[in-house]
């Protein structure tokens, strides 16, 4: 199952490529700072009825070598198929493509880093037909950073270092340094300060360390949605001191969860949602955004159901 953090984990290579450099030197992996970075499709599904799905797959054209695939992986815990969903991925991705592959596994832990290194072999009696080895990027080989310079100067890793050192006595410390380096971006780029913030707020999830970001960053909010939007639209309708501006600040909450998610909203839904001003009714909506498959599934628990489809 793909969940929130999960999802959250892989997307900020995919949105923020800067930390391939930093994390490459930690995995021992040479990097030129300058270097092309594409997204490639994650679907390396053959057969029909068997699907796989690499969490993201990325194109690197490094300025001083040839192109590579660079897969990488999230992984929370240990599991016996992805001896053989890795090696397949692997494979297809180099015949698909033609160029080399490395895969990437992030993991939470040091126990589940130290399984996910590998290596995993596909071979009997003696013979190997295939080994694969992931570099792994975790609370063992990711710094433990502790200093706001330190984090304002390489964001990207510092943020990381606190997904990776979530269940250390170090996390903390290292969430204090992080929220003040977030708060000093904000001042010159509010938009990459909130994509931190947000990362953080739903990667760490329910956990001590969510509940530790959370409170630290309860005091201000960077960004509409998306995981704090209860906060965004409480400052919202209070700024503007009338229930209108409550409703659009939940309104704009609703459409940016489902936007982060990747649910589709055409303008029947969007019109529904943003002409609303039942407070009690697009707080339920917004509950129902975070696992609806279909926006108009939004509507399914009201009383009294509006058609969205013009019927």
């Amino acid at each position: 199952m793909v969940t929130s953090a999960h999802e959250g984990m892989h997307r900020i290579f995919q949105e923020r490529p800067e930390i391939l450099t930093p994390v490459f030197e930690v995995l021992g992996v040479p990097l030129p700072a300058k270097a092309i970075v594409d997204a490639v499709t994650t679907d390396v599904t053959e057969a029909k009825p068997l699907e796989r799905r690499v969490d993201t797959v990325l194109r690197i054209g490094p300025s001083d070598g040839e192109d590579f695939l660079l897969a990488i992986e999230s992984q929370s815990a240990r599991n016996k198929e992805k001896a053989a969903s890795w090696a397949y991925y692997v494979a297809y991705l180099q015949s698909k493509f033609g160029l080399p592959v490395l895969l990437v596994v992030v993991c939470q832990d040091g126990a589940t880093a130290k399984w996910a290194a590998g290596p995993f072999d596909c071979g009997t009696r003696g013979w190997t037909a295939q080994r694969t080895y992931p570099l792994v990027a975790g609370p063992d080989n990711l710094p433990v950073i502790t200093d706001a310079r330190t984090a304002g100067k390489n964001l990207a890793l510092a943020v990381l270092s606190a997904v990776a050192h979530a269940r250390s006595p170090e996390c903390g410390a290292i969430l204090e340094a992080v929220a003040r380096a977030v708060q000093e971006l904000h001042d010159t780029d509010p938009e990459t300060a909130g994509y931190f913030a947000e990362f953080l707020d739903i990667t760490l999830g329910n956990t001590p360390a969510g509940d530790r970001w959370r409170k630290d960053m309860s005091f201000v909010s960077y960004f509409p949605g998306r995981g704090t939007v209860r906060e965004t639209a409480y400052l919202e309708g209070k700024a503007e001191g009338k229930a209108e501006g409550k409703a659009a600040g939940e309104a704009k909450g609703i459409l940016s969860v489902l936007e982060v998610r990747g649910v589709p909203v055409d303008e029947r839904v969007r019109e529904r949602i943003t002409s609303c001003t039942d407070l009690a009714r697009m707080d339920a909506w917004l509950e129902r955004s975070r696992t609806v498959e279909r926006a108009e599934d939004l509507f399914a628990g009201d009383l009294d159901p509006q058609p969205v489809d013009g019927s």
